[in-house]
């Protein structure tokens, strides 16, 4: 569950922030700030709910899977597919992220 809540504020985050991209780099109306807004709510409400117990390290952990969806984005949305050094990246942060989620606390 925990992996599902990090990947779905990762997909509101960058919904939220493609929505502002596009009005203010792509001509796109300034309605797409609406949604946007919206987005970037239920992005923050999603992190929120992490389990956690700490707001610095659920975010470092989130940090990991932002990069991997972001990378998903590039793709899926954008259509520019990642370069291999990208998926390397995209990689290291996820093994970051899990090292800092499941690691042993002193």
């Amino acid at each position: 569950m925990t992996l599902v809540l990090y990947a779905l504020a990762a997909l509101l985050e960058i919904t939220g922030c493609f929505a502002v991209w596009a009005w203010w780099r792509q001509g796109a109306t300034a309605l797409w700030l609406l949604p946007g807004l919206a987005a970037l709510a239920g992005f923050a409400f999603l992190l929120a709910l992490t389990p956690p117990s700490h707001a610095g390290r659920s975010y470092a952990v989130y940090g990991g899977i932002y990069i991997a969806a972001s990378l998903l984005w590039l793709w899926l949305v954008e259509g520019s597919r990642p370069s291999p050094s990208d998926l390397v990246g995209g990689a290291l942060a996820l093994l970051g992220a899990g090292v800092i989620l499941w690691g042993a606390r002193g």
